[in-house]
């Protein structure tokens, strides 16, 4: 019976993963310096909060129409103010920006290449969205594939919404007061060609400005050096040792030319869940007392008691929400779209390639 093949499983697995020993956190590049994962590494955090902001950033975007060789998306990138865990609304710069890209393949250089034109929702938006000089990849670019395999182009026109949420935070820097916090929704790592450019400008106007720069992120795929995952591994020790309430551990420090932060594991809330992964700019970290750290993690803490997401900051729950791109909104922009092309007599074109990729969604459809 197949419930013995899963007990086997199970007991197997539970063979496998040994959580005795956590070990501390493994990255390869050796420009990373991780810290012991022991109890005395972890710090409680207070429930003394200041009066500065925090400001949390994210973005959304989803595909509208596409083929192997064209991708149009809608994006959309948000900030919000919370301070005394009260939303400030105005700050002086929209608080959304919206645009739609048009991501397409072209033969230059002897090679594919992947090239992205953005169309702002509005005008008073084209300061606030990437330079499309920046959106150009070759479609072999290590950056951008996954495996041996072409880079996809759907993966590749969602960069746009990336560097969209560095340089609408490096807008909203210039309105914020020192000791004010940005927490963007993820890592402070970039991943992209050209997407350093756009974190390095950000990093160095909240440094000049005063503002603290750091990053929390929903889910980390980081492992210990004993095979473990991170999270897991200083869950494990929490647990172990009864540290229930609030704290945060720092785990590995990177200096690397993509990657300059203080990486740390929180917990935000007493019921909490949830643990979570989050960097402080590294050069900014160094010039932080721990007064000031502690005091950054009250103010996150205070902001992270929504009932919905116990743990989780409410900012971050508000700037997800706002910033999201809704299946009903792709569907209306996509009879938008297909009206168009009608109009303008280019359905065939277009539609001789997106058949190149939709027969999958036809047959869900079928098999309905």
């Amino acid at each position: 019976m197949s419930v013995e093949a899963v007990k086997r499983l199970i007991e197997h697995l539970d063979s496998k993963i040994v959580d005795d020993n956590p070990g501390q956190a493994f990255f390869s590049d050796e420009q990373y310096t991780s810290f012991p994962l022991s109890p005395e590494n972890f710090r409680d955090i207070s429930t003394k909060t200041s009066n500065h902001a925090l400001i949390f950033v994210d973005g959304g975007n989803q595909e509208i129409l596409g083929a192997p060789n064209f991708s149009i998306q809608l994006n959309r990138v948000y900030f919000n103010v919370f301070k005394s865990n009260k939303r400030v609304k105005e700050i002086g710069i929209p608080c959304r920006v919206e645009f739609f890209s048009a991501t397409y393949s072209i033969f230059r250089d002897n090679e594919i290449f992947y090239d992205t034109s953005i169309f702002p929702v509005r005008p008073e938006y084209s300061d606030f969205v990437p330079s499309e000089s920046d959106l150009s990849f070759r479609s072999t670019d290590r950056t951008v594939t996954v495996g041996t395999l072409r880079a996809d182009i759907e993966r590749v026109a969602s960069i746009a919404r990336r560097f969209a949420e560095w340089e609408l935070a490096c807008h909203v820097v210039p309105n914020l007061e020192r000791g004010d916090v940005i927490v963007m929704d993820g890592t402070l790592q970039t991943n992209f060609t050209n997407e350093s450019k756009y974190l390095r400008k950000l990093a160095k106007t909240a440094y000049d400005r005063g503002v603290i720069l750091t990053g929390l992120s929903k889910t980390s795929a980081l492992f210990t050096d004993t095979g473990l995952s991170l999270i897991g591994a200083v869950r494990k020790i929490a647990e172990d040792n009864n540290l229930s309430g609030r704290w945060f551990i720092p785990v590995a420090i990177a200096a690397t030319n993509d990657h300059n932060a203080m990486i740390m594991i929180a917990k935000l809330h007493p019921m909490a869940e949830r643990i979570f992964r989050y960097e402080i700019s590294g050069d900014q970290y160094n010039n932080l007392g721990e007064e000031e750290v502690v005091r950054l993690f009250a103010d996150l803490t205070a902001n992270a008691c929504d009932i919905s997401f116990a743990g989780y900051p409410y900012g971050l729950i508000d700037a997800d929400r706002f910033a999201r791109v809704t299946n009903n909104e792709i569907e209306h922009y996509q009879a938008v779209l297909l009206s168009e092309m009608s109009k303008l007599g280019k359905w065939r074109k277009f539609a001789r390639h997106m058949k190149a990729v939709d027969a999958h969604q036809l047959l869900n459809l079928v098999m309905k």
